[in-house]
C-alpha cells in the first residue's frame, strides 16, 4: 500500500567484554566476605551482544535486540561507568565516510555509548519491520504506527543525549541534527500509517483532512531537514524525491477529502478549486496507492462539479491561493524510550544493587569499620598499658615465688606457649617473607604506573604530530583516578614499611629474653639470678590482695576478649534500608541512615567497653599500693624479680609480635589482590586506549587517501602567452612544404602557426582536436613532471591534409645527434 524509508543499520565489531566485565564486577563487588561468580551471567550478556549486533540484519525480531539492551541498562546503573574498559567500535549506519569526510567509525570504553548504538539500532529496527507490513489489515496498521512513534521517540531521545555519552564529535549518523530529520522522518510517517487507518476505518471527511493536512506538515519538516547541507549527502538517493513526492500526496488527499466536506455542504466553487488542486497534485501517486486511488476519483468528481456548475450553479470558482487552509490534526507522537523492553527477561545481574546502593553500603561498611576499630584500638591499648604495668611489677611472678623455690608457674607457662609457637625462629621466618612480599607489591605497582606512562607518552606524541586532527581525550583527564589510586598506593605501601621498621625494632629489643623463653625450664631457670633469702614474716595480706587482684585482672582481659569478638561479628544490614531510600527519593542518604543502625547495634557494646577502661583505673592504682607493701615486707626488689619481669615482658612482646607480623603478612597478600585488580584495571585501559588509537590513526590514514588530487603545477613562464613577451620573441623558422609529387606543381608555403600552437605538458593523443591553450591533465599517481619528451606532439587541426611523412633537417651543430636506427647501447661492442 505505501512505501516506508527504514533506517539503516549501525555496524558494530565483535569485542571481548568478559575479561573487562569480570576484573570490574570482582574488584568492584567481591570481598573477603563475599565472593559471588558472574561468570555465567557474563557469558550470557556476551551471546546477548552477539545476537543484537548481527542478528538484526535479518530484520526479523525486536527480541534480540531488546534483551540485550535491557540488560545493559541494568548493568551500566550497578558498575561504575568510568572504570568500563571495554573499546567499543560502531560504524556509521549511512556509511558515507569514505566518499564525503566524515568519520566512518568511533571507537569509545563506554557503556553509555555501547547503549546510545543499541538503541539507534533498536529504532532501526523499529522503522524495519514497520515498513514490511503490508497496511492492509487492523493488526499490521497498529502494529507499524506503534513502532514508528517508538522509533521517532528514540531518535528524540538520542538527540537529547547522545552528546553527553560520547563527549567527542559523533558519527554523522549520531549527529544531533541527523537524529532531529530520522525522528521528524518516523512521525511523519507514523501519521502517514495513521491517515491510511482513518481511511480503513471510513472516518468522516473532515477529519481525515486534517490529519492529512498534519501528514503533508510534518513531511515538509522532514523534507526540510533532510535538505540541509550538511545532510543531504547521508541519504539514499531516493529518499528525497520520495519525500517529496508524499508531501505533494498527502497535500493532495487535503484537498481532496475537504473537497468532500465543500460538497456536502453545496459550496460548489470552493469544491471545484479544491478538486482542482488535488487532481493535480496526485496526478503522479504511485499505482494503487490510496493517492492514486483517491486522484481518479477526484478527476471524475471534478468534472462532474464542472458540469453542474457550468449549467446548474453557477458560482465563482475562487483562486487556489485565496482558499482557507484546512486545520491540522495531530494524532502521531513521539513515543519516550521505555525502562524495560522484554519484560518477561531475567535480570542476569539481580544480585548487584545499584551503584548508588552501593557506594552507600561501602560507605556504611567503612564507618562500621572505623567505629568498631576504633573501640578494639581502645581495650587492646588498655590491656597493653596493663600488662606493661604487671611486667614493671613482676606480676604475677613475684607472689608465686613466694609459694616455693624455682621459676614461678606463670613463667614455665609462658615459656612453653613460646616454644609452643616456635619460639624467635617463626619470628624470624615471618619477618623473611615480609620483604618479598613487599617487593612483589611493588612491582605490581610499578607495572601499573608504567603502562599509563607509557600511554600517556604515546598519546601526547601523537597529539604533538596530528595537532588538532587528534580529537580523542587527552590521557591526563582520563587517568586522574587512576594516578590518584597509585599515589594511594604507593603511600600505603610507605606506612607498611615503616610499620616493619617498628616490628623489627621490637624484636631486637625482647630478642634475647625472647630466645631465653624458648629454652628448656632448667636453662631458664639457671639463667635467671639466684632469689634472696625468704623473709622471716612475709606480708600475708599483701600476698592475699595481690592474688585477688591479678583474678580479677584476668577476668578483665576475658571480659574485653568478649567484647572485641562480639565488636567484630556486629553486623548491620542495610541493604533493604537503600535500596528502599533510592526507589522513593532517587537518592540514598547514607550518613544518616547508617548512624541510626550502626548507633542501636553498637551502643551496648561501647558502654561495656568504657566500663572496662573506667575499672582498669582503679584495678592499676590498687595493684601498684599492694605490690608496694609487699615489696616493703620483703626488703624491696631484688635483681630476680627484674629478670622475671623481662621473661614477663618479652612473652608481651612475643604475642604481640606474632600477631603483628601475622597481620603484616595478610595486610600485603590482600594488597596484592587489590594491587592486580588495579593493574588489571590499567591494562584494560591501556588496551581499550590502544584499540582507539588503532581506529583513530586509521581514519586520519583514510581521511589523508581521501584528499583531493594535488593541482597540477603552473606552467613554466616561458609557456606563458604574453603579448609582449611573445613579440619579443623570435619566431620559429616556418615549417618546410613537404616533397611536390612528381609531376604536381609547386605548393604554396603555409602560413606560419603562432607558437605554440599547443600548450606543452601531457601528449594528446593522436588524431584527439586541438584544445585551447592552456589545457593540462590531471596528474596520475608517480607522474614525474621532469620525464616530459623532447619535442612536443602537435595534434593536426580539423580538416587537414593527409598526413605527409616528414624529414626534419639536421640540428644544427654542436646538439647532440640522435643514435644511429637500430643501435643498442647494451649490445657488446
Amino acid at each position: 500500500m505505501a512505501d516506508l524509508l527504514s533506517v539503516p543499520f549501525k555496524k558494530s565489531s565483535d569485542v571481548d567484554i568478559v575479561k573487562p566485565l569480570k576484573n570490574l564486577i570482582q574488584s568492584t563487588y567481591n570481598t573477603s566476605e563475599t565472593n559471588d561468580d558472574y561468570s555465567d551471567a557474563i557469558n550470557e550478556l556476551s551471546r546477548l551482544r552477539t545476537n543484537a549486533i548481527w542478528k538484526v540484519f535479518e530484520k526479523s525480531s525486536l527480541d534480540v535486540i531488546y534483551s540485550y539492551y535491557d540488560q545493559l541498562v541494568s548493568l551500566e546503573s550497578k558498575i561504575p561507568p568510568q572504570e568500563v574498559q571495554i573499546p567499543f567500535k560502531w560504524k556509521d549506519a549511512f556509511d558515507k565516510g569514505s566518499l564525503f569526510g566524515g568519520r566512518m567509525s568511533l571507537t569509545i570504553s563506554s557503556l553509555a555509548y555501547e547503549r546510545m548504538c543499541i538503541l539507534f539500532n533498536m529504532a532501526a529496527m523499529q522503522s524495519a519491520i514497520a515498513a514490511q507490513q503490508p497496511l492492509d489489515t487492523e493488526e499490521s496498521l497498529k502494529l507499524a504506527a506503534k513502532l514508528l512513534q517508538q522509533s521517532a521517540g528514540i531518535f528524540t531521545y538520542l538527540k537529547g543525549n547522545i552528546m553527553m555519552a560520547v563527549h567527542q564529535e559523533t558519527t554523522p549518523d549520531l549527529n544531533p541534527e541527523t537524529l532531529n530529520a530520522l525522528s521528524q522522518l518516523m512521525l511523519a510517517q507514523a501519521q502517514e500509517v495513521i491517515v491510511y487507518k482513518c481511511i480503513k476505518d471510513e472516518m468522516k471527511d473532515s477529519m481525515v483532512a486534517k490529519v492529512c493536512a498534519q501528514c503533508e506538515e510534518l513531511y515538509t519538516d522532514t523534507l526540510r531537514s533532510l535538505q540541509k547541507d550538511s545532510l543531504r549527502t547521508l541519504w539514499d538517493r531516493d529518499w528525497i524525491p520520495n519525500i517529496q513526492a508524499k508531501q505533494a500526496n498527502f497535500r493532495g488527499l487535503t484537498q481532496y477529502f475537504q473537497a468532500q466536506v465543500c460538497r456536502a455542504s453545496k459550496a460548489v466553487g470552493e469544491e471545484i478549486a479544491r478538486l482542482t488542486l488535488a487532481a493535480e497534485l496526485l496526478r503522479g501517486a504511485r499505482e494503487g496507492s490510496p493517492a492514486a486511488e483517491a486522484g481518479v476519483r477526484a478527476a471524475r468528481q471534478l468534472a462532474a462539479a464542472v458540469r453542474d456548475n457550468d449549467f446548474i450553479y453557477h458560482e465563482r470558482v475562487p483562486d487556489a491561493r485565496a482558499l482557507e487552509p484546512v486545520a491540522r490534526a495531530p494524532v502521531a507522537a513521539a513515543l519516550p524510550p521505555q525502562p524495560r523492553w522484554a519484560a518477561a527477561a531475567r535480570d542476569l545481574f539481580e544480585r548487584l544493587v545499584p551503584m548508588a546502593v552501593h557506594q552507600a553500603l561501602q560507605a556504611s561498611s567503612a564507618r562500621r569499620s572505623d567505629l568498631v576499630g576504633a573501640e578494639i584500638n581502645k581495650l587492646r591499648e588498655a590491656t597493653q598499658l596493663l600488662n606493661s604495668i604487671l611486667a614493671s611489677l613482676n606480676l604475677p611472678a613475684c607472689i608465686e615465688v613466694a609459694a616455693g623455690a624455682g621459676l614461678p608457674e606463670s613463667i614455665r607457662e609462658k615459656a612453653a606457649a613460646v616454644r609452643a609457637a616456635g619460639g624467635p625462629s617463626a619470628l624470624r621466618r615471618l619477618m623473611a617473607d615480609l620483604p618479598d612480599l613487599l617487593q612483589r607489591n611493588r612491582e605490581i605497582l610499578t607495572e601499573a604506573e608504567r603502562m599509563l606512562r607509557e600511554e600517556a607518552e604515546a598519546d601526547a606524541a601523537l597529539r604533538a604530530q596530528f595537532g588538532a586532527r587528534w580529537t580523542r581525550t587527552e590521557s591526563e583527564k582520563l587517568t586522574e583516578a587512576f594516578r590518584a589510586n597509585a599515589s594511594k598506593y604507593a603511600q600505603i605501601i610507605d606506612n607498611a614499611v615503616r610499620a616493619d621498621s617498628i616490628v623489627q625494632q621490637k624484636f631486637r629489643q625482647h630478642e634475647e629474653n625472647i630466645e631465653l623463653l624458648s629454652r628448656s625450664d632448667g636453662e631458664i631457670d639457671a639463667g635467671m639470678p639466684d632469689a634472696p633469702a625468704a623473709p622471716d614474716a612475709p606480708d600475708a595480706d599483701a600476698l592475699r590482695t595481690l592474688r585477688s587482684l591479678m583474678l580479677t585482672v584476668e577476668e578483665v582481659k576475658a571480659e574485653r576478649d568478649a567484647i572485641e569478638s562480639e565488636l567484630k561479628s556486629a553486623t548491620v544490614d542495610l541493604r533493604e534500608k537503600f535500596l528502599a531510600a533510592l526507589a522513593e527519593d532517587g537518592a540514598v542518604d547514607e550518613p544518616a541512615l547508617s548512624a541510626g543502625a550502626l548507633g542501636a547495634a553498637l551502643a551496648p557494646l561501647q558502654r561495656r567497653a568504657q566500663e572496662s577502661l573506667a575499672r582498669q583505673e582503679a584495678l592499676a592504682e590498687a595493684l601498684q599500693r599492694a605490690h608496694a607493701a609487699l615489696m616493703a615486707s620483703r626488703g624491696g626488689a631484688s635483681g630476680r624479680d627484674e629478670a622475671l619481669g623481662k621473661l614477663c615482658a618479652a612473652y608481651d612482646a612475643y604475642q604481640d609480635l606474632t600477631g603483628n607480623l601475622k597481620e603484616g603478612v595478610k595486610f600485603y597478600n590482600d594488597l596484592t589482590q587489590l594491587l592486580l585488580a588495579f593493574q588489571n584495571k590499567v591494562s584494560d585501559f591501556c588496551f581499550a586506549r590502544k584499540t582507539e588509537k588503532d581506529e583513530l590513526l586509521k581514519d586520519l590514514t583514510q581521511e589523508a587517501s581521501r584528499a583531493p588530487p594535488r593541482v597540477a603545477p603552473a606552467p613554466p613562464q616561458h609557456h606563458a602567452v604574453d603579448e609582449p613577451a611573445a613579440v619579443a620573441k623570435k619566431d620559429p623558422p616556418p615549417r618546410p612544404p613537404p616533397p611536390a609529387a612528381p609531376g604536381a606543381p609547386a605548393a604554396a608555403p603555409p602560413a606560419a602557426l603562432p607558437y605554440p600552437s599547443q600548450p606543452q605538458g601531457m601528449p594528446l593523443p593522436y588524431g584527439a582536436p586541438a584544445a585551447p591553450y592552456p589545457m593540462y591533465a590531471p596528474m596520475p599517481a608517480l607522474y614525474n613532471p621532469y620525464a616530459t619528451l623532447p619535442y612536443p606532439h602537435h595534434s593536426r587541426a580539423p580538416h587537414a591534409a593527409p598526413y605527409q611523412p616528414y624529414q626534419y633537417p639536421p640540428p644544427p651543430a654542436g646538439y647532440p645527434q640522435p643514435p644511429p636506427a637500430g643501435y643498442n647501447p647494451y649490445q657488446q661492442q
